[in-house]
């Protein structure tokens, strides 16, 4: 399957393997079984908790920083968010997950919540970043996450002092530095796969420097999976699998062990900017720029689509991303008009929308554990820079980030609905707004 392994030792490397992380955890913790919560109720929309807008604005030399996405920490301790500006941002959830007030952010539209925990500025346009799978606050050792960049290798950072952790580079033909567009770590948290133009790159994270395999994504017969790639996801249900996503439009899927290509789907209308795994691991969703429509694909039979969500991004260069709930039943993604839409899983069909933002929403992600979801939002302006008004006149719903508490079922309307035999309809009287316990 194309596979070439290579192994370049880098000399002058002054950080200790030890220090990046810990061992994977072993089989028994990997299969304990997964927090349990309230089911959402996406019939009642979410309130505001937190808002930040100002802190995005404090460069001159680039006023219209707009958001190109945000993602939880496994722990759901904090999020990351990476912006134009190549900055990226650590906002830790405060220990009263609720917010300090639902109508705080409305008296005060343009003073943010609380300031960054930890500002990190790259030295390149941030291309892709992900969190260490076994992240957590408890541990600063695992308290890490990775980050690739233009003309840069991909860096391991750590999360509370901003410290670079290790490098891991890639070279080209000539010798040189070639960075990745996409970044992800396998399931056991052991490597960093790595997507480049056909081809894809595997790190071991004990390893930094230029010690790699190569894996080639297209073969001399020209079948596989051309051009740039663009997204990695891998199967939450640790089946093996890892989807690819491409600028060719296309999807690859792969065993993670051999690299070995498993199907290729087309169908995609733009270039593959995200892919995800239902959480069962027998559904792909797939989306892409310039495409309105999430295609959602049955990996166990991958001759049709199954169906297709429809979003807001027809005239937009802008990444959108979208993600599935941890209950695995409803999948939220943003859009250019503002609006976060809600869709059933199981049936295909929409069930809600709310107004996230008066610009694109690039960024939506549920947190992992509580009620709770965060969106990111802006887009590239041109022509509309006005030099006696700062920050474009952007108003605080322009390029900014909300975290948003979702209202949730109580444990006797799911009891009910069970014995019932019937769906969570969300017409019940009884409202509970609900805040998780992390577990």
């Amino acid at each position: 399957m194309g596979e070439e392994a290579q192994h370049h030792q880098q000399p002058n490397s002054d950080i200790e393997p030890g220090e990046i992380t810990e061992d994977p955890p072993t089989e028994q913790q990997q299969q304990q079984p997964p927090y349990s919560w309230p089911a959402i109720r996406f019939d009642f929309p979410p309130y505001r908790a937190y808002h930040f807008a100002h802190q995005f604005r404090t460069s001159s030399s680039n006023p219209n920083n707009f958001l190109k996405g945000l993602k939880w920490s496994p722990d759901g301790s904090c999020f990351l968010t990476a912006a134009d500006d190549n900055t990226l941002r650590v906002f830790a959830l405060p220990d009263d997950e609720s917010g300090s007030d639902v109508n705080a952010c409305s008296v005060a539209a343009n003073a943010d919540s609380y300031n960054a925990n930890l500002v990190l500025s790259e030295g390149e346009s941030v291309y892709d970043y992900c969190w260490y799978p076994y992240m957590s606050a408890a541990d600063p050792v695992t308290s890490v996450f990775a980050t690739t960049t233009r003309d840069h290798p991909i860096h391991l950072w750590d999360s509370t002092s901003g410290q670079l952790r290790c490098t891991y580079r890639a070279y080209d033909a000539m010798d040189e530095i070639t960075a990745a567009f996409s970044i992800g770590f396998n399931p056991t948290g052991t490597k960093i796969f790595a997507g480049y133009n056909k081809s894809v790159r595997i790190f071991d994270i004990h390893r930094p420097g230029r010690d790699f395999e190569h894996h080639s994504t297209l073969h001399g017969n020209k079948e596989g999976q051309s051009g740039i790639i663009s997204a990695i996801a891998f199967s939450p249900s640790h089946n093996g699998m890892l989807a690819t996503g491409s600028y060719s439009q296309s999807t690859a899927i792969y065993r993670e062990d051999k690299m070995e290509l498993l199907y290729v789907l087309h169908g995609q209308e733009g270039g593959v900017t995200h892919v995800q795994f239902s959480k069962d691991g027998n559904y792909l969703y797939t989306g892409g720029r310039k495409d309105p429509y999430i295609l959602c694909w049955d990996i166990r039979k991958t001759v049709d689509i199954v169906y297709k969500l429809y979003r807001s991004s027809e005239t937009t260069n802008q990444r959108i991303q979208f993600d599935i709930e941890p209950f695995g039943r409803h999948l939220g993604t943003g859009g250019q008009d503002g609006l976060v839409h809600i869709y059933d899983l199981q049936t295909g069909q929409w069930v809600s929308s709310f107004q996230a933002a008066l610009d694109t929403v690039s960024g939506f992600s549920f947190h992992p554990y509580l009620p709770t979801a965060a969106s990111s939002s802006g887009h590239r302006r041109f022509g509309v820079v006005d030099e006696s008004h700062d920050n474009l006149s952007l108003t605080g719903d322009e390029n900014c980030v909300c975290v948003w508490n979702f209202s949730c079922y109580s444990v006797e309307e799911i009891g009910d609905s069970t014995n019932n035999g019937g769906e969570l309809d969300g017409q019940s009287d009884h409202e509970n707004n609900c805040q998780g316990q992390e577990p």
